[in-house]
């Protein structure tokens, strides 16, 4: 059966607007479901409300497909046959959907019903709430003086009548209503001016200037000597430099303000960290207004950055560490023999001997990484590796047995050292073979076996430093004038890279073999840090659409220099995890 759709709406100028369409189907239905064949937007009108099918003689069949039921021609009723020459008029909810024949199709016209209801409207309007207020214009004034009075003229008055001291950071403020001009929350570090605007905003509309965040952040270093950062610092040409003058005379501090990085009322939570935008501005061409920089040009950690430099000691006999660049494969003399590479075998004596000391020791088949490095605390960098705790359990100190108990050399006191041996020297010596076995990892072979006749102190402190000595094993010798026991100064360095940062807590989920080469290092003057191109294989700029982790230049660099645990980024040192 051929059914035509017309629907009636009207503008807000009265204009009226007729929409129609045919649809071919043997029954249509009715609701506000948008998958009905008409559909009523109203919360009156159920989901499928009614269903309309043809009847023989030339009539249609109106049913309701739920509970409500429908009016047809003002009668309530659950199902109603309709005359289509006759045509008749269906009420659900605000709509009215009248039925008519028109070029052999069922017509229906679906309009919306008039909002005027006539006298009777007139007569409820003094029972209603708007007959008791205020004209639509003169509510609007009032509510537009009561803004005006709570959220600028209090703020206005009391700013200009409080008291002239600064309040305290836990102090509520002294301004009412200034949350109310609020754009946003504060960071975390700084929620305790909250209640506090004129802490920051001295003046009422200008830009928070660099004296008042240093009222609070004394003692700050700065990025570079005042002289040369002028000279070094991007200037602005043409209409950038236009926009700032514009943006000065409005009190906004010029560029290099602590404004320009350390943006507030972002949201609760962690300070936004700055562009990388900021630092090429300076960094990209630097060389060109710096002439006599050591610094190369940055502008993309993924495109331009000058290769990593690291503190070294370049030599066995430097007194003073060094930057030099990873690019030059440099040495660091930390004063030990140690090849990574015997210690990280599969198979050889390092491996059995891991192998046996597995239940007592805590080791697996095969000596790793972490058996000898233990991470600090907050798992950002390593603990410098303990003679006692990491390595005594294969390297014993141990030179004398009295009854069960072993006397062992105090490892890092040569004066003990000497004297132990000396004492030693002085002792009666047993005689090799008791007669008597030892049991278990005592007996001869075993791990923890020691024939301690056979060499004498005398003899084990003139080989100690051989390079298959007791010390000399791990330890280059020293200075011969200090001593025949004399070794090298040791040095484990805690932090290679001073103007930048590494935290290897973010990188838990990397093996230490994807950044360190130490399986294939047979001596200790390797550096084994990797270099940019490893680090690139995750991180690119922070516009890198095919970076694993797109990174910015605060992510390793920390604006101001400053020394020891405070001078990595806060974000990436765990300052304010």
């Amino acid at each position: 059966m051929d059914f035509r759709i017309r629907s009636i709406d009207f503008t807000a100028a009265g204009r009226e607007i007729v929409r129609e369409r045919e649809e071919s189907a043997d029954q249509i239905t009715i609701g506000r479901d948008s998958g009905n064949t008409i559909h009523l937007p109203d919360l009156a009108v159920e989901q499928e409300h009614v269903r309309i099918t043809q009847s023989p003689g030339g009539s249609f069949k109106l049913e309701a497909v739920g509970t409500l039921g429908f009016a047809v021609d003002g009668r309530h009723v659950q199902s109603a046959t309709v005359n289509a020459d006759k045509g008749a008029e269906l009420s659900l909810g605000s709509s009215r959907l009248q039925f008519s024949m028109e070029d052999g199709k069922l017509t229906i016209t679906v309009r919306q019903a008039e909002d005027d209801d006539g006298g009777a409207k007139d007569r409820l309007r003094g029972f209603s709430l708007a007959g008791t207020l205020p004209g639509k214009r003169v509510m609007a004034w009032s509510a537009l003086a009561a803004i005006l009075v709570a959220f600028l003229a209090i703020p206005i008055f009391t700013h200009l009548t409080r008291a002239d001291e600064r309040p305290e950071l836990e102090g509520e403020g002294a301004v009412l209503m200034d949350a109310s001009w609020r754009t946003g929350a504060l960071s975390s570090v700084h929620h305790g001016l909250e209640d506090s605007c004129e802490s920051c905003h001295v003046e009422p509309f200008q830009a928070v200037t660099d004296q008042t965040c240093l009222s609070c952040h004394e003692g700050i270093a700065d990025h570079a000597v005042a002289d040369r950062m002028s000279v070094g610092m991007h200037q602005p040409e043409g209409g950038e430099a236009l926009l700032w003058d514009i943006a000065e005379a409005f009190g906004k501090p010029g560029p290099g303000a602590c404004t320009d990085c350390h943006t507030e009322h972002e949201g609760a939570g962690r300070m936004e960290p700055t562009s990388q935008q900021f630092c090429s501005d300076c960094h990209d061409t630097l060389d060109s207004r710096l002439t006599d920089t050591a610094l190369g040009n940055a502008r993309d950690f993924g495109t331009l950055h000058p290769q990593f430099k690291a503190m070294v000691l370049p030599n066995q006999n430097a007194a003073e560490a060094v930057r030099v660049s990873l690019a030059s494969n440099p040495m660091d003399w930390n004063g030990l023999r140690f090849p990574h590479d015997m210690h990280l075998e599969d198979d050889g004596g390092v491996a059995q001997m891991a192998r046996r000391l597995s239940a007592s020791a805590g080791y697996g088949n095969v000596l790793e990484c972490s058996d000898c490095h233990t991470p600090t605390a907050d798992g950002t960098r390593f603990l410098p590796v303990n003679m006692e705790e990491d390595c005594e359990s294969c390297h014993s100190l141990v030179y004398d047995r009295v009854g069960t108990t072993f006397r062992t050399l105090s490892h890092g006191d040569i004066d003990q050292v000497e004297a132990d041996l000396a004492a030693a020297d002085r002792t009666p010596r047993r005689p090799v073979s008791t007669g008597r076995r030892r049991p278990g990892d005592f007996a001869e072979n075993g791990i923890y076996y020691g024939n301690f006749t056979s060499v004498s102190p005398a003899v084990l402190r003139s080989t100690a430093m051989d390079e298959d000595g007791l010390c000399g094993e791990c330890h280059l010798p020293g200075n011969p004038a200090e001593g025949t026991l004399a070794v090298a100064p040791v040095t484990q360095r805690n932090r290679y890279f001073i103007h930048g940062w590494f935290d290897h807590a973010a990188h838990v989920q990397e093996d230490c073999a994807s950044c360190h080469a130490a399986s294939g290092s047979s001596t200790a003057t390797d550096l084994l840090l990797p270099k940019m191109e490893t680090c690139r294989d995750c991180h690119e700029g922070e516009d890198s659409l095919t970076a694993d982790v797109p990174s910015s230049c605060a992510m390793c660099h920390s604006y101001h220099p400053r020394e020891g645990a405070a001078a990595a980024p806060p974000r990436i040192a765990g300052i304010l995890r």
